[in-house]
Parts: structure tokens; C-alpha cells; sequence
């Protein structure tokens, strides 16, 4: 019998406990230090994250759902009309999902008025798995044409668009995470997926160092595109953004309200704050991942 997509008994409990394990790790050998206290910024990441999974129940799956049908019933898309074997669809299926994820990514920082919405994500004062949840409903909601592109396009099936989605939630809650892994290990990994480390780089409140590191699952799409940062050590990155610096501006109402507020330009500089000076890494080749 085919199977028609990745079972929520399998996937639900693989993405909770992949939760728990970084969690876990994150006390026992954290990658930077921590700005504010964990209990409160886990609190108010799950409650956006929370809001974002009704977003997606009421806007994404309604539309993908069938669409994903639609598309296997009449194989709709590139790789449908490939004729492909099983497997290899399914597999190029992902990649390609994960591709245009990066061209989406790039797309949330380079348009302002997305920016609006993905600000939210950045202006966490620190960075661990439970950022990777903290994306704004709105975001979410607005998402969901280009997710409907995507699938339209490629050709992508129930069963290829839920593994990628099961794969999207580890490979994002892994290189958010706040796990310190020995650097060689990092180093290995980073050739092929995004790291922690990697991530770090994109949280930074240096613009130059944000406007890196695009990709959310295979690193080779920064390679391609020239993207790749790694030169960055994480004891000189600050996590954020530079126009809003103090826990008080980010609490959970104040980022809820900020896409449909007046916002501050994020690159100018919040009073009293300064952006890191770059020394250490000046030697290093962008592609050399750092300590």
C-alpha cells in the first residue's frame, strides 16, 4: 500500500523529542551565553509558536492539503512530468522544497513590507530552539501562496511535502539551537546542513553578517549563491537586531503589535548600543567555520 504521507504518531513525537533533547543539551554545553532568563523567553517563544501553528492550521493546510492531492492525482508539476521513479521524485522533491525555501528567505529580508513580519523572528536577544518556532502568524499566513507555488510548480506530493515539512522542523530547531558541538564535529556537519554556529552568523546585528546563511537545510545552496559566512567566532556575535535591545521591547505583546506598529529602523542603532568590532576572524576564510 502507498504511503500518502509521513503519520503524525511518527512525526509529532520524533520533532517533541528532538525538542526536549536540545533543550537538554543547551544547559549542558551552551554555545553563547544567554541574555535573559530562559524560562521567560521560552515561555513567550511557544506562545508565538502557538499562535503560528493556528495560522497554519487555518490557512496552510486547508490550501496545501488539497493541493498536494491535486497535484499526485494529476501529475501536476516538473517532476510529475518526469516520470520519475518513486524514490528519486521524493528526494529531489525535498531539495528542491528546501531551495526555493532559501529564494523565500532571502525574499522575507529584501522585501520591507515581509520584513515587517519576519523582524519578529530576529529581534530575539538570544537564539536556541525555541526561536526556531517564534515566526509570526501573520508571516505564516503570508507564506502560504508561495508554499501553494512551490508545490504547483515541482511537483510535490502529500507524501514528499510532509517528510520535507517533518525534516524542515528538525534541520531549523537544530541549527537555532544553543548547543555547544565540538568544532570538528561542527565543521563535518556544516559541509552538508546548516549548523548552529552557521545560524548564529544570521542572527547577528551586523547587517553584512545577516545578509548571510540564507539556507534552512542544505548548506549547498549558499555556496552556490556566494552567501556562505562562517568566519564569525560566536563570543562576538551579538543576537538580534541593533534597533531594539532591551527585553522590555520584546515581550510578547510588543512583538504580536510590531508588524502592524510604527517600527524603528532595525539597523540604526538602539541608544547606548554599539556593534561589535570584528578582529579575530579578519584572517579567516569566509567558508572557515570559526569557534
Amino acid at each position: 500500500m502507498k504511503l500518502r504521507k509521513v503519520p503524525e504518531w511518527l512525526s509529532v513525537p520524533l520533532i517533541l523529542s528532538a525538542f526536549g533533547a536540545l533543550v537538554l543539551f543547551e544547559r549542558r554545553r551552551p554555545l553563547r551565553r544567554l541574555t535573559e532568563s530562559k524560562l521567560t523567553r521560552d515561555a513567550r517563544n511557544l506562545a508565538v509558536a502557538a499562535a503560528g501553528a493556528m495560522a497554519l492550521q487555518l490557512a496552510e493546510r486547508p490550501v496545501i492539503a488539497p493541493l498536494t492531492a491535486f497535484v499526485e492525482r494529476r501529475r501536476w508539476g516538473l517532476l510529475k512530468c518526469a516520470r520519475l521513479p518513486a524514490w528519486l521524485e521524493v528526494t529531489l522533491a525535498v531539495v528542491l522544497l528546501d531551495y526555493t525555501l532559501y529564494i523565500w528567505h532571502y525574499v522575507t529580508h529584501k522585501v520591507e513590507w515581509l520584513w515587517r513580519f519576519h523582524v519578529v523572528h530576529h529581534v530575539d536577544l538570544d537564539m536556541d530552539a525555541s526561536t526556531a518556532l517564534r515566526f509570526h502568524f501573520a508571516e505564516l499566513a503570508l507564506s502560504v501562496p508561495w508554499r501553494a507555488g512551490q508545490v504547483m510548480v515541482i511537483g510535490v506530493s502529500p507524501f514528499a511535502f510532509s517528510l520535507w515539512q517533518t525534516l524542515l522542523f528538525l534541520s531549523i530547531m537544530f541549527h537555532h539551537s544553543n548547543v555547544r558541538l565540538p568544532i570538528e564535529v561542527e565543521r563535518a556537519l556544516n559541509r552538508i546542513i546548516v549548523t548552529p554556529r552557521m545560524h548564529g552568523i544570521h542572527h547577528s546585528t551586523v547587517r553584512a553578517e545577516t545578509d548571510s546563511n540564507w539556507s534552512s537545510g542544505l548548506t549547498v545552496w549558499d555556496y552556490l549563491h556566494g552567501t556562505l559566512r562562517l568566519n564569525v567566532p560566536q563570543d562576538e556575535i551579538d543576537i538580534g537586531v541593533p534597533a531594539y535591545r532591551e527585553p522590555e521591547e520584546v515581550a510578547l505583546e510588543s512583538i504580536l503589535e510590531m508588524p502592524f506598529t510604527r517600527q524603528r529602523a532595525t539597523w540604526e542603532l538602539h541608544e547606548g548600543f554599539k556593534l561589535p568590532t570584528r578582529h579575530r576572524h579578519a584572517e579567516l576564510s569566509p567558508d572557515q567555520l570559526s569557534v
